[in-house]
């Protein structure tokens, strides 16, 4: 099946169903192919487009803010909303989660041939409650409890890791790492972290110009990643396991993303990353470095939907439905990977609790780009705003993505 088929197919899907996209859908109908560069793409693009022009009515979000509960969700006092903000200045939370930090992305050039997409954090001070800019740190993962957060220098990848005190701003201790890192994931409990390590960073962006076509910058057609090391956070320990890309990036075996993070399963015991591809998705470790088996209840997860398993691992959250709901996730089976349950939210980002996550979703106009957060809650249909809207442009400066962690 070429790329055309494969647009074609999943635009036949949509256009029946006059459902919206979900946010970056073009991407992934053509990941797997999206680098080849060629020049149809640009009227596959067109065609999504006019996919999203001719999708019909979204679901009206009730207003809400601090005290609002959803039926049958998290308890009333467990919700701090913050819908008069984007980005939230003030600490933003619900249920068992919260903001730890978000941050921005900025092209910054380096070379004529060469760009650097480069972060900027907003942490959370846990005295204050407020978010605060702390531009010393290109990577930041905070960890459970609100107090800590591990952080890689300015330029990546970096050849040591930094535990931050959350509330001095402080450095405590410096970990060294035997390959260089370029992205951080702790363990559910905290003490433990997973460093991905890359050749080169993997923000690095490479000048292309097609013949009679515009310039544009693109990552590395091969990524640079080349392994994780587990880290014991108290002792510092740890080791490092090679992985390897291959040298195939649009093989049967799929590619690596130029950046493709190793996090921890949800019960700690493992480490995955995810791959594109048509068939296979997830890889999952030992601690010691050994391929293992993804772990029953995570077999079926989708890489790139963060919330994952649900804490009492009954329910796992899926990629876009688009059904009932216009925009609207699904709910998983862990174990089956049956769709058992619609859910409003254009992309689930957090369990709150057993039965409610916290989600993207889109405003009344159908931008899929025009989103803020909201608490959603299984087998309800009320929404409760958490934040205010984002830019409907999706380059916009100032772009924000929230970081959320269990308190």
């Amino acid at each position: 099946m070429n790329v055309d088929d494969v647009v074609r197919e999943v635009l036949r899907e949509q256009a029946a169903e006059l459902t919206p996209p979900a946010p970056g859908f073009a991407d992934r109908v053509l990941a797997v192919r999206r680098r080849r560069r060629v020049r149809g793409l640009a009227t596959a693009a067109a065609a999504v487009a006019a996919v999203i022009a001719v999708s019909v009515g979204v679901p009206g979000l009730d207003s809400g803010g601090e005290g609002v509960r959803p039926a049958g969700g998290v308890e009333q006092d467990r919700i701090t909303g913050r819908t008069d903000q984007s980005p939230p200045r003030e600490l933003l939370a619900a249920g068992e989660v919260a903001m730890a930090a978000y941050y921005t992305t900025e092209k910054v050039r380096r070379s004529a041939d060469r760009m650097v997409s480069e972060r900027t954090y907003w942490l959370l001070d846990p005295r204050t409650k407020k978010y605060e800019k702390d531009d010393r740190w290109s990577f930041v993962a905070v960890a459970p409890g609100l107090k800590t957060a591990a952080v890689l220098e300015r330029e990546l990848p970096a050849d040591r890791v930094g535990l931050l005190d959350l509330a001095s701003g402080e450095v405590e201790r410096w970990i060294p790492v035997d390959h260089e890192a370029g992205g951080l994931a702790f363990s559910p409990d905290g003490r433990k972290l997973v460093a991905t390590t890359y050749g080169e960073d993997p923000g690095l962006l490479l000048r292309v110009e097609d013949p009679g076509g515009p310039v544009g910058w693109e990552p590395r057609e091969i990524s640079s990643r080349n392994g994780f090391q587990v880290i014991d956070v108290a002792s510092g320990a740890g080791s490092w396991t090679e992985v390897a890309t291959g040298d195939e990036p649009f093989g049967p075996a799929g590619f690596v993303n130029a950046r493709q993070d190793f996090a921890f399963s949800a019960d700690g015991r493992f480490v995955w990353a995810g791959r594109v591809s048509d068939t296979v998705e997830l890889d999952y470790f030992d601690l010691a470095g050994d391929a293992v088996a993804p772990p029953t209840r995570e077999a079926h997860r989708t890489w790139h939907v963060e919330a994952g398993l649900s804490p009492d691992g009954r329910r796992l959250a899926g990629d876009f439905a688009g059904k009932g709901m216009k925009t609207s996730s699904w709910i998983l089976d862990p174990l089956t990977g049956e769709q058992v349950a619609e859910v409003h939210g254009q992309q689930l980002l957090a369990w709150a609790d057993n039965d409610s996550l916290v989600a993207w979703d889109i405003a009344a106009d159908g931008n899929e780009f025009h989103q803020r957060l909201v608490l959603v809650t299984v087998g309800s249909g009320k929404v409760v705003p958490l934040s205010g809207f984002r830019s409907p442009e999706d380059d916009a400066k100032g772009r924000w993505e929230p970081v959320f962690v269990r308190r």
